[in-house]
């Protein structure tokens, strides 16, 4: 049977990566940030916790997602 789930990851380790792929990966992960910390900040004030454990949530998540 044929894999369905191949991380990007591991093709790019085998094909390699080009600078405009880079740059256009730093800056989609520059406009996912912007967006991403105050919406963190948003959920946090609205579960009734403080904003810093909104954004360490944001942070461990991003970290856990992209891993």
């Amino acid at each position: 049977m044929e894999k369905i789930f191949k991380p990007k990851f591991f093709s790019i380790l085998k094909t390699g990566i080009s600078k405009k792929q880079i740059s256009s990966d730093i800056f989609a992960g520059i406009v996912v940030g912007i967006v991403a910390l105050p919406l963190a900040i948003a959920f946090a004030v609205a579960s009734g916790v403080s904003p810093e454990k909104g954004l360490i949530t944001a942070v461990i998540a991003g970290f856990l997602i992209s891993f």
